[in-house]
C-alpha cells in the first residue's frame, strides 16, 4: 500500500506541476483557447497564484516524505490537493464541461486516498 500511495503522490505532483506551470506562464488568451474558459472571467493575477498554488501542492507531495523534512506536509498538501478539486469541479459543473468535471473528480478521489493513507495508516511520522 505504501508504494500505491507514492505512485498517487507522484501522479498528482506530475498533474498538479503542469497545469500549475502553464498557469503561470501562459498568457490567458492561449489558456482561453486551451479550453479554460473560465480564465475570462478572473484577474491574471489570480490565475497565476492558482499556478504558484499547485506548484507548491506538487512539491509538497513530494519533497517533505523524500528530503525527511517535516513529512506532514505530505498529507496537508494532499487536504490542499482536495480543496483546490473541490473548486475546479464546481467550475467544470458551472460550465457543464462534464469532461473537466470527470478528470477532475478522479483527481480529488486521488487527493482524498492520499490524505486518508498518509493521516492514518500508512503515516510517515507513525
Amino acid at each position: 500500500m505504501n508504494i500505491l500511495l507514492w505512485i498517487v503522490a507522484a501522479a498528482l505532483a506530475s498533474v498538479f506541476l503542469a497545469a500549475g506551470s502553464m498557469k503561470l506562464v501562459t498568457p490567458p488568451e492561449k489558456l482561453r483557447a486551451k479550453g479554460m474558459e473560465w480564465v475570462e472571467q478572473v484577474p491574471t493575477v489570480w490565475i497565476r497564484a492558482l499556478g504558484a498554488i499547485e506548484v507548491l501542492g506538487a512539491i509538497g507531495l513530494i519533497f517533505p516524505a523524500m528530503l525527511q523534512i517535516a513529512p506532514v506536509l505530505v498529507p496537508l498538501a494532499a487536504v490542499g490537493v482536495v480543496l483546490v478539486m473541490t473548486g475546479a469541479a464546481i467550475v467544470h459543473v458551472y460550465e457543464r464541461n462534464w469532461p473537466g468535471t470527470a478528470v477532475t473528480i478522479v483527481l480529488l478521489a486521488a487527493g482524498v486516498f492520499l490524505a486518508w493513507g498518509r493521516f492514518g495508516p500508512y503515516s510517515f511520522t507513525s
